[in-house]
């Protein structure tokens, strides 16, 4: 998947969490994540959302994203088992989680556009298909 914003993008490797067990089991558990890696959770439609780190041990930047593959917000470093919510807003339907510190040195912001196969191409702020 790739997310472009004017001037920037970045291109990841995710493993998609796409079901309540994967979304719920998330990246806890793991010690260290590569630069160009993350998670995609993919939700069925827009809802209000909200993450913790529990027994999360890599601090993360959570990408919070609306069903038009647009970026709504972007919470940078995400403490390792901090339990404290974190609010991603309304109208979320997919959330990219990537080591923390990175969506600042790329410059992510809210407004960029997430490209990946699971965001419906008749919603997407630009199409998108699986072979691209």
């Amino acid at each position: 998947m790739d997310l472009r914003w004017p001037g920037g993008g970045a291109v990841f490797s995710v493993e998609v969490a796409d079901d309540d067990a994967e979304r719920h089991l998330g990246l806890m558990n793991r010690d260290r994540m590569s630069a160009g890696h993350g998670m995609l959770f993919v939700y069925d439609r827009p809802r209000i959302v909200a993450f913790w780190m529990k027994n999360t041990r890599i601090p993360l930047d959570m990408i919070f994203v609306g069903g038009d593959g647009r970026v709504r917000k972007v919470h940078e470093g995400a403490k390792p088992f901090d339990e404290t919510p974190i609010p991603g807003g309304e109208d979320i339907q997919f959330v990219l989680e990537i080591n923390g510190g990175l969506a600042r040195r790329l410059g992510i912001a809210p407004g960029a556009e997430l490209r990946h196969p699971a965001i419906d191409s008749d919603a997407a702020a630009w199409s998108c298909s699986a072979g691209e």
